[in-house]
């Protein structure tokens, strides 16, 4: 297994707050690995920053060996990096189906109807409502196309921030199943959770960060099993 992210000593600032203050991590191949810790601890801002969406101020970000300092949004993309958003952020005037074919613009159009099929075989509740308008989903069903629309870009790592935020507890069970299904099949994961239980649960290795640095980390086993962070995350 080959490091597929690596990330050292990022600093990222918000005019004059400092919110990511030295982070580094890696993510291997094949991997499921958690980024947790309290709101506003610089969790989402990391992966904003690794998917191009912000700049960092220092420190550097290579994926697949190559990096990914100066390269916008799109291009990350399509070098085979998605993020889902917090807040899922679906189309919410298209169809699900609409949704889904914006997910491949990188793909060439060959290959659409045959990872719509593949992204339906792992969604089925998105066929059954494929014609159906975004913006009519359950918050649940919102966030499995929003998964499923990264899906499409063929992602050698996907990264999912706060795929449980506002769903009810029996969904985000359902959310986090899908989440080890992908994994099973071969997807490479980084995760930013809020639900430091589920998310730990999941993942072969996690990072804590506090006010914008790494405080801890290990395996997922290690991190449930600590007394520091089952007081601090687990209400334990």
């Amino acid at each position: 297994m080959g490091t597929i992210l690596k990330v050292e000593d990022l600093n990222v600032f918000y005019g004059s707050i400092h919110a990511v203050k030295g982070v580094s991590f890696q993510v291997e191949q094949g991997e499921i690995v958690t980024l947790i810790g309290a709101n506003g601890a610089g969790k989402s801002t990391t992966l904003n920053t690794i998917a191009g969406l912000l700049h960092s101020r220092s420190g550097s970000i290579s994926f697949l060996d190559g990096p990914l300092g100066k390269v916008p949004p799109h291009k990350i993309v399509s070098k085979g990096l998605a993020l889902v958003p917090e807040g899922r952020r679906v189309f919410l005037q298209m169809t699900v189906q609409e949704n889904l074919e914006m997910g491949a613009y990188t793909q060439p159009g060959a290959s659409l109807e045959a990872d719509l099929d593949r992204v339906y075989q792992q969604f089925p509740r998105l066929q059954e409502r494929r014609k159906q308008v975004a913006g009519t989903l359950s918050g649940g069903e919102q966030q499995m196309l929003a998964m499923g629309r990264a899906l499409m870009s063929h992602p050698k790592l996907l990264m999912l921030d706060e795929p449980s935020m506002g769903l009810a507890p029996i969904l985000v069970e359902q959310i986090f199943q899908i989440i080890r299904s992908l994994h099973k099949s071969g997807t490479t994961i980084l995760l930013v959770e809020q639900n430091a239980q589920a998310a730990l649960s999941v993942a072969d290795r996690g990072y804590v960060l506090e006010t914008g640095r790494v405080v801890a980390s290990g395996t997922g086993a290690e991190l449930l099993a600590s007394p520091d962070i089952k007081k601090a995350y687990l209400g334990g």
